[in-house]
């Protein structure tokens, strides 16, 4: 609400710079807390679990990246170098607390829980895929875990978020949501939607911000002029923070206030992490067209996870010979995981129009016949019995009504 008191009888334009936003941080990169800075309240075991998961996503993005360039996956996304800003945030959440992802946040999924198994069966697009294969690779989801299925269409999670949370709200259980999208997003129409709808309606859902310096080839300086993304919350009347998003333990302090605020304000918030995408954009990119190695060399040095894992020896809570054993058996456990999964079957034909209506529509059982009739017709190019214990949709149309 515009304060009506605020008057002046001075004629002055407000710039961005009269209001800059400062950036949260605790940790330097020696893995030690800055001066001045008080050390946030994280107990041990939360610390490893943090730290474990975002070795994991490194290595199964390391890992599928290479299972790619074999032609064993046909499209792969990485977390590489923002590691700390979706694991930091995700654990300040409960696990009853929805998330809404873009596509770069699979370590949210193993951080609830997601095992290396259900990442290739939804990677490889298998029969036991949770999507049963109706969605590019990456494009998770998982009821069980509160973690909305992912969609290809920039920034469409953001309004969906504020419903969500409005409904969270309304139910009142002391829940919320947390929505991730990198700051390209938030050059889509659905951003602002979306914000405007969480202020508005004061819906618990707090909203995290990637902004990793590119949306696809294109930098922040030819996206935007304004002071990043956070000023936009504060235009929107939301309580806004921007943290290193390198800085594990800045984002997770940050993101526990957030949640804290989300629920017991009923407010939506902004967390905007500042940090970088180290890999490509997915796996059809080439960012050498488009940025230099000295520039990525510049934020390697600022890796979160060596950041973290400085932070933790010096704690005397890790060790060298845990980092070598852990990263061992994660490439173990996600290759195995690997071979055994893309040996399973596709899902079966009928999952193509299952689920969407409770009966298929005449337009969809229309083109599923004609599917099943070219099958027919050229056999050898399918795999054999494509439709065996699923011949329902063989019945008349009527069986349908």
């Amino acid at each position: 609400m515009v304060d009506k008191n605020l008057v002046t009888s001075v004629l002055k334009f407000t710039e961005a710079k009269d209001m800059p936003i400062s950036t949260l941080s605790l940790l330097n990169a020696d893995g030690e807390i800055l001066e001045g800075a008080q050390e946030p309240k994280i107990d041990k075991h939360t610390a490893l679990k943090i730290y474990r998961d975002m070795n994991y996503i490194r290595v199964l993005d390391e890992r599928m990246i290479g299972a790619q360039r074999q032609g064993r996956l046909s499209f792969y996304v990485t977390c590489t170098g923002e590691e700390a800003s979706v694991v930091g945030s995700v654990a300040a959440f409960s696990s009853q607390d929805m998330v809404m992802s873009q596509y770069r946040e699979h370590a949210a999924l193993r951080y609830r829980g997601f095992t290396s198994k259900q990442f290739m069966n939804q990677l490889l697009s298998n029969d036991l895929d949770l999507g049963k294969g109706r969605q590019m690779p990456i494009h998770y989801g998982s009821r069980d875990l509160n973690y909305m299925t992912i969609s290809s269409t920039l920034a469409t999670q953001i309004p969906q978020a504020a419903g969500y949370a409005y409904g969270q709200k309304l139910s009142g259980n002391d829940t919320c949501t947390i929505c991730y999208f990198g700051e390209g997003a938030a050059s889509e129409g659905d951003f602002h939607a979306g914000l405007n709808i969480a202020a508005v309606s004061k819906c618990p859902v707090v909203f995290v911000v990637r902004n990793n310096g590119y949306a696809i080839s294109t930098p922040t300086v030819e996206q935007f002029v304004g002071d990043g993304i956070a000023p936009r919350g504060v235009g929107y009347g939301i309580p806004a923070i921007r943290v290193d998003g390198n800085d594990i333990l800045a984002v997770h302090a940050a993101s526990v206030e957030a949640r804290n605020l989300a629920i017991e304000k009923s407010t939506p918030v902004i967390v905007e992490t500042m940090s970088y995408r180290l890999g490509a954009h997915s796996t059809s990119d080439d960012p050498t067209s488009y940025r230099t190695s000295e520039e990525e060399e510049m934020w390697r040095q600022k890796d979160p996870i060596e950041r973290m894992k400085k932070w933790l020896l010096g704690k005397g809570w890790w060790s060298d010979q845990q980092d070598h054993q852990m990263k061992d058996e994660y490439k173990k456990e996600i290759l195995g995981a690997l071979k055994s999964q893309e040996k399973r079957q596709p899902p079966v034909l009928d999952h193509l129009i299952s689920d969407v209506y409770q009966i298929p529509p005449a337009h969809l059982r229309e083109q599923y016949s004609e599917l099943l009739a070219h099958i027919d017709k050229y056999p050898d190019h399918y795999l054999p019995n494509p439709t065996k214990g699923h011949d329902s949709y063989h019945k008349p149309a009527a069986q349908f009504s």
